[in-house]
């Protein structure tokens, strides 16, 4: 598979899940990867991991941590309906770009 070149989600954003077992829950998203096409999202996808004690964890045994779930199963939150929504780019008169969200028409950030 290619890499994504860009991705309109970015980190900090309130995004839904709208496929997969943590379907229909939100959470802010901690970071991307768009070499893999992945975003790892604030609890969500949630994922235990057996470690042995070395010197990042002291104390050895089960952590859970959240797991990176496929960018293309997650949509923006439009701040403002509270509903999934596709984002736009828009250019300002001031010729900055900024996000927009597709259901509100209002911009994002």
């Amino acid at each position: 598979m290619e890499p994504l070149r860009k991705s309109r989600i970015r980190k900090g954003d309130t995004v839904v899940v709208v496929s997969g077992r943590e379907r229909g829950k939100t959470g802010k998203v901690l970071s991307i990867d768009l070499r893999a096409g992945k975003v790892v999202v604030e609890k969500l996808n949630v994922i235990k991991r057996h470690t042995k004690p070395n010197q990042k964890a002291k104390q050895g045994g089960i952590l859970e941590r959240e797991a990176p779930l496929q960018i293309s199963n997650v949509m923006f939150l439009c701040p403002i309906t509270q509903k999934p929504t596709r984002i736009g780019i828009r250019a300002l008169e001031d010729g900055r770009r900024v996000r927009f969200s597709k259901k509100s028409n209002e911009a994002v950030e």
